[in-house]
């Protein structure tokens, strides 16, 4: 171990192990997968990552050594560690360059949105010198001003190559290709069972996994157009799963994105129209329902359906809004005489579950 850790002096890392594993050092070849919790720190202690925390919830990272992933000195220091071990690595500003945008995905995932979201289309180090906002003050702070990092690395569990399914982002552009409409298929058996969460995770993923080719390609070129359409079935079925999920406002940013290049797509109209109605955007969901008939006629009686569920919930919200003010302006023959002044800048108080209140007051 003093050789290991005498070896990563060399290379600018310092490991410090808080908690030794157990069993022998694997060996760790190319195609074996790691499951470690991470925590990515500035040398001062401020916390800028915790796979225990990220995203509301505690999922570990996985790896497939060998991929080159982008941050290569996690494959370095993994490969020091037995399985169950906890240790602090301080890693020298020439391995944590690239770490900003390797956040910036992992932020990503977190929040179920494309892990290459907000990475202009050229190579990592373009991007470090390129003065694009990562969307997050810290990382801007950390890609401007480089500097040393610690990452404190529990090693949970090693499986070692072919005794696991292959992770999509683990695989090449035909792999993928190939496991997309696997996917898809999966994605919509579990929609079927009612089990909504898992299917948009299937569709998410297939997604992304397109995403990640068309990345490769320049936008417009034929290449990146038969993606584009491979990926927009399967948005619109994600948006169906968001839809169900009461996440109205995700649903109309990929609908209206999907519209903006395929201005036909009655589908995309239909579930924006829907997600209007739901966030009270009357005015944008009637234009939206109105080009859905116009595109497909015969679905005048689901739109006519639509309409009369969303007219019957602003009545409602008409009828309750009414009370509120009957009783805040009601007489009371008992009561002192004092004169209440409402200000008008004071918003009605909304249902949450209902969203914002469509009136201007």
């Amino acid at each position: 171990m003093e050789e290991l850790a005498t070896k990563l002096l060399a290379e600018g890392i310092q490991k410090k192990v808080v908690s030794p594993g157990k069993g022998e050092l694997s060996t760790f070849p190319d195609g074996t997968k790691v499951i470690f919790h991470y925590r990515s720190s500035l040398c001062d202690g401020t916390v800028l990552d915790d796979s225990r925390t990220m995203g509301g919830r505690s999922k570990p990272m996985e790896l497939i050594l060998g991929k080159k992933f982008k941050l290569a000195v996690w494959e370095r220091v993994i490969a020091t560690m037995r399985e169950g071990e906890v240790a602090d690595f301080t890693c020298d500003v020439k391995h944590t360059a690239l770490y900003p945008l390797v956040s910036q995905s992992l932020r990503n995932i977190s929040a179920g949105k494309d892990p290459l979201e907000g990475q202009r289309h050229c190579c990592g180090i373009a991007q470090i010198h390129s003065h694009h906002s990562l969307g997050h003050c810290d990382l801007d702070q950390l890609q401007a001003n480089p500097q040393p990092l610690v990452f404190t690395l529990e090693l949970m569990e090693v499986l070692t190559p072919g005794s696991f399914r292959l992770d999509i982002w683990a695989m090449t552009d035909e792999e993928k290709l190939e496991v997309v409409p696997q996917i898809h298929v999966e994605g919509n058996t579990l929609y079927k069972k009612g089990d909504v969460k898992e299917a948009a995770e299937k569709y998410h993923n297939a997604i992304a996994c397109l995403k990640s080719l068309q990345m490769k390609e320049r936008p417009g070129d034929e290449g990146w157009i038969k993606l584009d359409l491979m990926i927009t079935p399967l948005m619109l079925n994600y948006c169906q799963c968001k839809l169900i999920q009461g996440q109205y406002y995700e649903v109309l940013d990929h609908c209206s994105s999907i519209i903006s290049k395929y201005e036909d797509n009655m589908k995309a109209y239909f579930k924006r129209a829907k997600a209007h109605a739901a966030v009270w955007n009357e005015t944008e969901a009637r234009a939206d329902f109105a080009k859905v008939v116009e595109l497909d006629p015969s679905l005048g009686p689901s739109v006519a359906k639509e309409l009369r569920a969303m007219e019957e919930r602003i009545r409602s919200k008409e009828k309750e809004e009414k009370g509120r003010y009957k009783s805040l302006f009601s007489y009371d023959s008992n009561a002192p005489a004092t004169v209440t002044t409402v200000s008008s800048r004071v918003p009605l108080e909304v249902s949450s579950n209902l969203g914002p209140c469509p009136y201007n007051l």
